[in-house]
């Protein structure tokens, strides 16, 4: 009789981070908690579903957008990230490039800097960083989000993107920065095409192997749309849902989604599944 082993993930926590997009152009919500308080409603109604941790950002990155001036950007975030953090009961994310931004937020109540540049984006970056009591994720980019989709190419997309966050890893520490404080994230849809995002999820296990938590982000990502069909960014649960799980499978520690009860449940019957 065959032996299926099960893959360490099965018995490992997984975290659900819940996103709250106080933003009038995301891609897939841009708009409907583009106001304070349906922002702050939105990030209560995760927190119920099962969010372990709520990502509070007010810039959009997809591909095409356009920066967002720094008191706009606090001006957005700030409200919701105090009254979350006086009622969400749950630890709070501030998704920014901003050190300013980051700044505020943890002063307001954030323990998470999630910055899409990995702590490259503004000259102070790496100093504020080191100076924050917060948790930081680190997240691999190829070009800026204006320009980023624009021809991506890579020899080998695994190895370069590990190799990027090793190095970011290693400029945090030469900057004071805590190991234990760094999480890492492969910035699928971030200057990569179809291909280079499903190797990224099937190599997984090599970014895990730097030895931090990963945040895999694949929620309503458009390469779901381009291996279906396409449409809405809201229609693409199924494709989200599957590619959580083999992130999941492949050592992803926290799952950064829009449709948190959802999640939830598929992780609750995958993990029982595998310890059957």
């Amino acid at each position: 009789m065959t032996t299926i082993r099960h893959p360490p993930s099965a018995v490992r926590p997984v975290r659900i981070m819940g996103i709250v997009n106080v933003t009038p152009d995301s891609f897939s919500d841009g708009g409907r908690y583009f106001d304070a308080q349906a922002a702050i409603a939105h990030g209560l109604k995760l927190v119920e579903e099962g969010a372990d941790i709520l990502d509070i950002g007010g810039e959009s990155t997809r591909p095409g957008a356009e920066p967002v001036e720094e008191a706009e950007e606090r001006a957005r975030v700030l409200p919701v990230i105090e009254a979350l953090a006086a009622r969400a009961g749950v630890p709070l994310s501030i998704d920014t490039r901003k050190p300013a931004v980051a700044r505020a937020a943890v002063k307001a109540g954030a323990a998470i800097w999630n910055d899409v540049s990995a702590l490259t984006y503004a000259p102070d970056s790496l100093e504020t960083a080191a100076a924050l009591d917060c948790r930081i994720v680190l997240m691999h980019a190829q070009g800026d989000p204006r320009i980023m989709q624009n021809n991506p190419r890579y020899d080998d997309v695994v190895g370069e993107v590990r190799a990027f966050l090793e190095a970011r890893i290693e400029a945090c520490l030469a900057a004071g920065i805590d190991r234990a404080r760094l999480i890492v994230d492969p910035g699928i849809g971030f200057g990569k095409t179809v291909a280079h995002n499903l190797a990224l999820i099937a190599g997984l296990d090599r970014i895990a192997g730097l030895g931090r938590p990963v945040l895999l982000g694949v929620s309503r990502k458009r390469f779901i749309a381009a291996l279906d069909r396409d449409g809405p960014a809201d229609a693409r649960l199924g494709g989200s849902l599957a590619a959580a799980l083999e992130g999941w499978r492949r050592g992803a520690a926290i799952l950064r989604v829009h449709d948190v009860a959802a999640t939830r449940q598929a992780l609750a019957v995958a993990r029982a599944l595998f310890q059957a």
